[in-house]
């Protein structure tokens, strides 16, 4: 990349065709150059014109009239990237978004990788590195929940914190660097009691956020539930019933299902990764012996099951037994199916026995809202509050352990009474940790891992 030496252009909605297209362009020379191939209805020259206006005009390349377009300006500092950025919003051809792609490669634009305009933005101080993967967070956004999520991370709630957390070390870290300077004199300019006061603070703070992120991780990636039973339990029917389309095959036949099948589905606002399995059955068949083998790598893997079961095909002494050989630290809702074929003395007998589950039918799709409500009750995430601060990039939980392992070794320091050298050390460690977040530490590598995941246009 050679960020600030270029004009970048890109398609900054979805590719193909639609009512409108927008194609964005930032740089010191985006105004100059969409100046040369728009001609204004009022006659207005782009480069005299407010930020953030919108000028109707056409889109020409020499006498040829591609389109009749709207452009809007915005000026820097106040744009997206911090450069002079235009908009072009034409209709949605794909043709016609081509052609004037085109047309402004040739009046000096260059295409924009991945991620460049807010890579732009991070790099003119718009925003910080956490702000910046939150952006590609809140595009990614499937739920109520990652929604929200992504929104608070944007607005720059964690990186406050972080940033907060890094001043306040960074205060005493100077102080104990003074002092290095004055070693002979055995001069003290870091009070050791409210140091140890701050490293404890920091030490609940780090602890918090790193336990958050088993909640944040399901929260932006999904729930993932896992579907369990015999074969013909109804694991299929439920799948599709809870998606609300055929999205698994169905057959009378045992065994149709050999593979795993996911799908996503959003309940309550929150996002739930649905994984139906092969049926449990010892079996010769090797290639449903492989679809059995994966069913219950799968449950080791989820947060929730639901064991289903053909309520008119087992008694609860087999249930029990079944429940035994899933061994797995993931919460259990036990669900019998095919209630609308049961006699109302087989459900009473169900009810006798100590098994705690719920009656469904999936085909029927009665008392699904049943098992939907018991699905957030074992998620066990709670309504999150705006202003819980819940880590969900993996980058940033790994920095933070890391943070927090350099501010146990200062802790362990002021416990054996270190010198001041010793624990300059660790703090200056965790200090680039913190600052690896927000990205006031970066390299190059790391900034080219982090927008390579980004939409071009963003």
């Amino acid at each position: 990349m050679h960020i600030g030496e270029d004009t970048i252009v890109a398609l900054a909605t979805p590719a193909g065709s639609g009512a409108i297209a927008i194609i964005r362009l930032s740089g010191s020379d985006a105004i100059t150059m969409v100046s040369k191939m728009f001609d204004s209805v009022s006659g207005k020259i782009l480069k005299q014109q407010q930020t953030h206006t919108v000028h109707l005009g056409k889109i020409i390349d020499g006498k040829r009239v591609i389109d009749e377009v709207l452009v809007t300006i915005f000026k820097n500092p106040n744009s997206y990237t911090g450069e002079d950025v235009v908009e072009i919003s034409c209709h949605g051809s794909a043709y016609i978004q081509q052609e004037i792609i085109q047309l402004a490669l040739r009046k000096g634009c260059r295409m924009a990788s991945p991620g460049e305009f807010t890579l732009q933005a991070f790099l003119n101080g718009k925003m910080d590195l956490s702000q910046a993967e939150a952006v590609a967070d809140l595009i990614a956004s499937d739920s109520k929940a990652s929604h929200q999520l992504a929104m608070q991370q944007m607005r720059g709630g964690f990186s406050s914190e972080i940033k907060i957390l890094r001043e306040e070390l960074l205060n005493f870290a100077s102080l104990i660097e003074l002092e290095l300077d004055f070693a002979e004199e055995d001069v003290e300019f870091a009070n050791r009691e409210d140091f140890q006061k701050l490293i404890s603070k920091i030490t609940q703070i780090l602890k918090r956020l790193i336990d958050s992120f088993a909640t944040g991780n399901v929260l932006k990636n999904g729930i993932p539930v896992v579907i369990v039973g015999r074969t013909n339990s109804g694991k299929s029917t439920l799948l599709n019933a809870l998606l609300n389309e055929e999205r698994a095959i169905v057959s009378e036949i045992p065994g149709t299902t050999r593979d795993i099948i996911e799908d996503d589905i959003s309940i309550g606002g929150l996002r739930f990764r649905f994984i139906d399995t092969a049926g449990l059955r010892e079996t010769t068949n090797e290639i449903e012996k492989i679809g059995v083998k994966r069913a219950l790598e799968k449950l080791e893997q989820s947060s929730i099951y639901i064991y289903l079961f053909d309520i008119n095909e087992m008694s609860a002494k087999e249930v029990k037994e079944d429940l035994q050989k899933l061994s797995t630290t993931s919460k259990q809702i036990i669900v019998a199916n095919k209630t609308d074929l049961v006699s109302d003395e087989t459900v009473v007998k169900f009810n006798k026995s100590d098994i705690e589950l719920l009656f469904i039918s999936a085909k029927k799709k009665e008392n699904l809202e049943l098992l939907t409500d018991t699905l957030l009750e074992k998620a066990g995430i709670d309504s999150l509050d705006s202003n819980q601060l819940i880590v969900t990039n993996s980058r940033h939980y790994d920095a933070l352990l890391k943070a927090l392992d350099e501010i146990y070794n200062v802790q362990k320091g002021i416990d054996n009474n270190l010198s001041g050298d010793l624990l300059a050390i660790d703090l200056r460690q965790a200090l680039y940790h913190l600052g690896e977040i927000t990205g006031q530490v970066s390299n190059d590598e790391l900034l080219g891992n982090i927008f390579a995941n980004f939409c071009i246009g963003k």
